[in-house]
């Protein structure tokens, strides 16, 4: 099973690391008038405040709540700024490149050809290629293996008696990442075994990656490295078959994601780097955002009833499909609490390079600007008791549009929102609907859930459930 909690200290030991790479000159002069922290260490910056703070998005709490909606910082040697709030957002809606540091120690996983690192024109034009494949007109042809899938797990949750203590972790994420590559790579990926076989070879992966993050990189030629490279030419092989099975037989009706790549004639380091990236993406996203709704709602017995009651008067004993799912108000208002209050994705970051002006402050071109999604998700002035689970927040008479702006949590600067939103909507509406009509979920008594916010907000620790068939 993939354990997603990273200390604290090894996540800033890799941010160091990712500043040296990026920026190894880099300059300790205060560069706008933006207020905030001088470097702590001259070489770190404010590294050592991140680990005291527990976490990048802790800290951005303590930062905006001393200096301010907009604040400055030291990454390591690169004067940074962060912003938090409304109005400072719509400011800088229009920016789309990202800065390659947050992302520069998964290179061995997801390639130097990811998306991930592609701004400008090669970034505007492959996110245009990419994301007819997740839009709304395609989501609709996955509402079908969606709640084939569920309907499976509901089955096998039946089976484990009332009282017994269960860990939903793993059948999130196995969930998920199943239903993700179904719906992405096509009829290539409907063998149960080869999927079991590519979650455990994408689990190997990702462990090595955070071992990384405290470790170092594996020694050349240790049995680490021979691991790590194995996995990952599994997930590489297992992609050209994949590549090879879909030309020699096209998807009829409906283009996945793996056929836009075809049709395209990509590098195929290109394809094998944005393939593995997706995967990490939606994965990590939608397997955590089903998980925390499914604590949130077992904490919550009254909206978890009234959740059910929904359920059952739009659905009956029906499959949820494209025409149903909106009649679910409530479901949608489970949902967007659920990305809310857990802080699903704590930030995000834009540069440009020119000179710019941001709250009235000149920012010079190239600095970092960090959006503090989650601050913002957990503003007491747009969200009164932040940290209660509350999805009446999301009903229409309370929703306004200063909260639209301060609901990113999909991010929003440039278009570049994350390409898979629609499709973790959709697949989570189906796995929620499912399983709350034909399970009452309780949280085992005398735990204590905690989170760790890395680049996606997960538990620390196994969160346990005991499970109820409902009449």
């Amino acid at each position: 099973m993939l354990a997603f909690a990273i200390f604290a200290v090894t996540f800033v030991v890799a941010l160091i690391a990712a500043v040296v790479y990026f920026n190894p000159s880099g300059s300790s002069k205060r560069r706008s008038t933006v207020p905030g922290m001088d470097p702590t260490d001259p070489n770190e910056g404010n590294f050592p405040d991140m680990g005291a703070a527990g976490s990048l998005h802790e800290f951005l709490m303590k930062l905006h709540k001393t200096y301010g909606s907009i604040a400055s910082f030291w990454f390591g040697k690169t004067f940074t700024v962060s912003i938090a709030s409304p109005e400072l957002f719509k400011e800088h809606i229009g920016l789309f490149d990202r800065p390659p540091e947050l992302f520069a120690l998964f290179e061995p996983l997801i390639g130097q050809k990811s998306i991930q690192y592609a701004n400008k024109a090669d970034g505007r034009k492959r996110r245009n290629m990419y994301d007819p494949s997740f839009a709304h007109t395609s989501i609709g042809n996955h509402y079908g293996t969606f709640n084939e899938l569920a309907g499976e797990l509901v089955q096998k949750l039946l089976t484990i008696p009332k009282d017994e203590h269960v860990s939903l972790m793993q059948h999130c994420h196995a969930l998920v990442i199943t239903a993700l590559t179904r719906t992405s790579f096509g009829d290539f990926f409907k063998s149960e075994e080869l999927i079991n076989k590519f979650r455990q070879a994408y689990n190997n992966c990702w462990y090595d990656m955070e071992r990384s993050l405290f470790q170092g990189l594996p020694v050349k030629g240790s049995d680490r490295e021979k691991k790590f490279n194995k996995a990952l030419g599994f997930l590489h092989d297992t992609v050209r078959n994949t590549l090879k099975e879909c030309r020699a037989n096209p998807t009829v009706g409906h283009q996945s994601f793996i056929d836009v790549l075809l049709e395209n004639e990509l590098p195929e380091d290109q394809i094998l780097s944005d393939c593995v990236s997706y995967m990490v993406g939606g994965f990590h996203t939608s397997g955590n955002l089903f998980l925390w709704i499914l604590y949130y709602l077992a904490s919550n017995h009254d909206c978890q009833e009234k959740l059910h009651q929904e359920i059952k008067e739009v659905l009956g004993d029906g499959e949820v499909d494209n025409s149903n799912v909106k009649d679910m108000k409530y479901l949608r208002q489970v949902i967007n609490e659920g990305l809310r209050v857990s802080v699903l994705a704590p930030y995000a970051a834009r540069f440009q390079d020119n000179d710019s002006k941001l709250g009235g402050h000149v920012i010079p071109g190239g600095t970092p600007v960090m959006h503090a999604l989650g601050v913002v998700l957990l503003d007491e002035e747009l969200w009164p008791e932040p940290e209660k689970f509350d999805p009446e927040r999301f009903s229409l008479a309370n929703f306004t549009p200063r909260h639209k702006m301060g609901f990113q949590s999909f991010g929003f600067a440039g278009k570049r929102v994350c390409p898979g939103k629609y499709l973790s909507y959709a697949e989570t509406s189906v796995f929620v609907a499912v399983l709350c009509r034909d399970l009452k979920f309780n949280l085992v008594e005398g735990q204590v859930v905690e989170k760790f916010h890395g680049l996606v907000t997960s538990p620390k620790s196994e969160i346990w459930f005991t499970l109820e068939k409902r009449g």
